[in-house]
């Protein structure tokens, strides 16, 4: 196992565990020496997220990336609750790979607000040249940037499925055939979503609400209770940091 400093590449054994835990209530108790120690320690684990994010190799001299990635690893430490039972290493691994996908988000952004004229190419006499090939070259990019950030939300929304002991195979087969029942599906969906107290009872419960939902949909409990999985999925779905995803959604008029 890879060291660097005096903690490991990923804390398993218990001592490690122990070591990481002790640092952690150090530094929200206010030892910014023990924060420093923390995160110099863990360089190779914020770099390796920062390398599996991107796809690329990280230089942490020169790339924005890695600063995002360090600043999204203090913002861990920060925000984890000590007290709870949750791996602080899987927590830290989330905010830096949101991070990163906020840091990607916002480039897109200013990339499209950008003028053509900014990638215009000139030669000795100022006559513009190659400009079909950078434009050709800079759309490509934009689209390979779309399937990297749709890569990293099916990543997480995999994850938030299987708290709910759901998987995207299984999704396929429970998929409703018909196009009414879908839209059903969805228009619960977004039922619940925009209903705190529903919501409430599906995050912390882990199923549907069915007779709350009497009396306020179109379809009846049976139909629900056969829908539970699909519609299940839908509420993670709307209620989740997935705008690349939930844009399919939108194609249907319903969310």
């Amino acid at each position: 196992m890879e060291r660097v400093g005096v903690l490991p590449f990923r804390a398993r054994r218990p001592d490690e565990r122990k070591e990481l835990a002790t640092l952690l209530h150090k530094v929200q108790a206010g030892d910014e020496r023990a924060r420093n120690d923390l995160i110099s320690s863990y360089v190779p684990f914020i770099l390796r997220i920062a390398s599996q994010t991107t796809h690329r190799y990280i230089d942490q001299n020169t790339d924005d990336e890695f600063s995002i990635a360090l600043s999204a690893f203090n913002e861990a430490i920060d925000r984890f609750d000590t007290k709870r039972a949750a791996s602080f290493l899987a927590f830290a691994e989330t905010i830096i790979r949101r991070r990163l996908i906020d840091f990607f988000r916002a480039r897109k952004r200013d990339r499209r607000q950008t003028p053509w004229s900014e990638f215009d190419v000139l030669d000795e006499e100022d006559n513009v040249t190659n400009y079909v090939e950078v434009n050709t070259s800079l759309s490509q990019h934009r689209l390979e940037e779309e399937a990297q950030l749709r890569k990293y939300e099916i990543e997480e929304y995999k994850a938030r499925l299987k708290a709910y002991d759901l998987s995207f195979s299984e999704l396929v087969q429970i998929s409703p055939k018909h196009e009414d029942a879908r839209i059903n599906a969805l228009r619960i969906g977004k039922l619940i979503a925009e209903d705190k107290a529903l919501l409430e009872y599906v995050e912390r419960r882990k199923s549907l609400p069915l007779k709350a939902l009497e009396g306020r949909v179109e379809v009846s409990r049976k139909t629900m209770e056969r829908q539970r999985k699909y519609i299940l999925a839908i509420v993670i779905l709307i209620t989740g940091d997935f705008p690349t995803l939930q844009s399919f959604l939108a194609d249907t008029g319903e969310v």
